[in-house]
């Protein structure tokens, strides 16, 4: 299997100016591939990577595009692959049509392969083409580097992406089974009565990020005092999605380490945003995130994640005697007791059990 290793990058001034200069390199093939393939498809003819990356071979060596023989060859490469893939993305239905890229968005990236065993880490540094040694905050012992991916955010902070071979091992874990209603007023209820509470990343942030965007507004836009307020305001997300994501990987490997079985619902979190009344706070919980997570980790630790249908009513029916009760698909409706065996439930507990027991049967059936 493979795993990606996120770490962060040190640059020196030079180094900085390398990379910068890539990743406009990098967006400028992607612009110039995505127009060269339209055109040609307005003309009838038939373009693809092949194609378009024997063209750049011949644009490298023209005195107009010169400065594209300083940026690292694979990076320019690995970016119409890119854009190829988000054809195959875009005919497949899974993507919209691809779309020209801009220097000002959020996050800056390119990613190039190691495929001659040029990049190395050695002593805290890592080796990248072009750039020599750059400085990196932690070492990465024994790993078989495949890609690096170099990421700049919004707040000029570099990151590179390992993309790594990794044999993963059983882990023992202490054999539970688990059913998860997520929430949003409670992070998940689960089966066995335990209650998360939703940590609310975004909220805690919401007025100073308000504030610091208020203040953005009110600059002239690409000046100086408007770049480092853009910076400020980019920080903050980032703090944001910093805890979110240590939040997520921390209850994630939990889960993992005590149970054998994860039954969680099927959710469709890009339809349910779709409510503008909920919007904000269903992208703060990240389920998306949070089931991948679960994924990956059930995948290489040998753990059985169960997904449930999108419309099994676990709220509605009573863990006890599989009565039905319409009534609670009113949200505001937290406890209700069932008319046919007198037992009283609370919403999400009892939602909890049912998605474990309708998950328990799709495992037993499989």
């Amino acid at each position: 299997m493979f795993k990606a290793i996120k770490v962060r990058l040190y640059p020196n001034k030079t180094q900085r100016s390398l990379i910068d200069q890539t990743l406009g390199c990098c967006r400028f093939i992607y612009n110039w591939g995505l127009e060269k393939r339209i055109t040609d498809y307005n003309n009838g003819i038939k373009t693809g990577y092949s194609q378009t990356c024997k063209m750049l071979t011949e644009l490298k060596y023209t005195d107009e595009f010169a400065f594209l023989r300083q940026a690292d060859a694979v990076a320019l490469q690995e970016s119409l692959r890119n854009l190829d893939r988000s054809y195959i993305n875009f005919f497949e239905k899974r993507a919209k049509y691809p779309h020209f890229k801009s220097k000002h968005n959020h996050r800056q990236s390119y990613r190039t392969s190691n495929s001659h065993n040029t990049i190395r880490i050695k002593n805290k540094h890592i080796k990248l083409p072009k750039m020599g040694f750059v400085k990196i905050r932690q070492t990465v012992k024994n790993a078989k580097i495949l890609y690096v991916t170099v990421e700049k955010l919004s707040s000029d902070k570099y990151f590179a992406v390992l993309t790594v071979k990794f044999e993963p091992k059983p882990r023992p874990n202490k054999g539970g089974q688990i059913g998860i209603d997520l929430g949003i007023k409670h992070y998940y209820a689960d089966s066995n009565g335990n209650v998360v509470e939703n940590p609310k990343n975004l909220k805690q942030s919401l007025k100073q990020l308000v504030r610091a965007q208020r203040s953005l507004s009110r600059k002239e836009k690409y000046s100086q005092n408007f770049e480092k307020q853009r910076k400020c305001v980019a920080t903050i997300y980032e703090k944001v999605f910093n805890r979110r994501n240590d939040f997520l990987q921390k209850l994630s490997s939990m889960l993992i380490s005590e149970n054998k079985v994860i039954c969680i619902e099927d959710l469709k979190p890009a339809n349910m945003i779709k409510n503008r009344h909920l919007a904000r706070e269903i992208s703060d919980v990240a389920w998306g995130t949070f089931r991948r997570m679960l994924e990956y980790k059930s995948s290489w630790y040998g753990n059985k994640l169960v997904v449930i249908p999108t419309f099994y009513p676990s709220s509605q029916l009573c863990s006890h005697c599989d009565f039905k009760n319409p009534d609670v698909k009113n949200l505001a409706v937290r406890e209700w007791t069932c008319s046919q065996c007198g037992i009283e439930h609370d919403r999400d507990h009892n939602a909890g059990i049912n998605i474990l027991k309708y998950g328990l049967q799709m495992l037993a059936v499989s």
